[in-house]
């Protein structure tokens, strides 16, 4: 997909040129369609011909909405970032940026081929700086220069990233098994048991007898986050 194009920020590129007929589709129309074909196979089946089938139009006239595969990118990028619900800051910086992480990680597991297309690049579309300037408004409570609070903005960011990155890939090994994950599980721990309580590893066995429960994905998610948010805290 895409021809050699010269560098531009597709946001600054009129969606029309010129005086002639109303285009037929827009540059709206596109981004979901790839958006649409993205969810249900992968970001690999996204291409222009397969967009011009959805559409049901030349494959060449979409170049003139899109130039790029980049701007394809971007465009479905900012797209599934309209999705954020930036409700008003509660004064409370903290639960606020935990509430915002729990939600890129929500998306990012609706649309996973994210983890495939992000790119720093993408970080001045429309949607993007309109999260960014509700980051740093949520972010006025914090002592902290504007500089550190882009960091933390985008550890918050990195850290669901990061952890939806992992949970896709542990997803996709667990559906290769021949059986349960709950079966690999449970022999698993059995055996953990068993060299337990040979007393070989009696600082393990200490931790194991304490603990209850491991937390779920959601409290792990949590538990990490906080501690990311908690290393900005005065």
């Amino acid at each position: 997909m895409g021809r050699a194009a010269e560098p531009e920020v597709i946001w600054a590129r009129p969606e029309r040129t010129g005086r002639g007929p109303k285009p037929a589709y827009t540059r709206a129309d596109i981004t979901a369609a790839a958006v649409g074909i993205a969810d249900a196979d992968g970001v690999d089946a996204v291409s222009m011909r397969r967009i011009a089938a959805e559409l049901g139009c030349g494959t060449m006239s979409l170049y003139n909405y899109v130039p790029r595969k980049e701007d394809l990118y971007e465009l479905m990028v900012d797209a599934v970032s309209g999705e954020y619900e930036l409700t008003a800051p509660t004064g409370d910086w903290r639960a606020d940026m935990l509430a915002l992480g729990r939600q890129t990680r929500a998306i990012i597991h609706r649309h996973p081929w994210l983890t495939r297309v992000m790119s720093t690049l993408y970080g001045f579309s429309p949607n993007a700086l309109r999260y960014l300037e509700h980051c740093l408004a949520v972010l006025q409570g914090l002592d902290a220069p504007h500089g550190t609070k882009m960091q933390l903005i985008a550890m918050v960011n990195g850290t669901a990233m990061m952890t939806v990155a992992n949970e896709l890939a542990m997803a996709e090994r667990s559906r290769s098994l021949p059986w349960s994950e709950e079966r690999e599980q449970a022999v698993r721990m059995a055996y953990l048991l068993q060299q337990v309580s040979t007393g070989a590893y009696p600082h393990l066995a200490a931790a194991l007898a304490e603990g209850g429960a491991p937390p779920d994905a959601d409290e792990v998610f949590d538990l990490t986050l906080l501690r990311v948010l908690d290393s900005f805290a005065p």
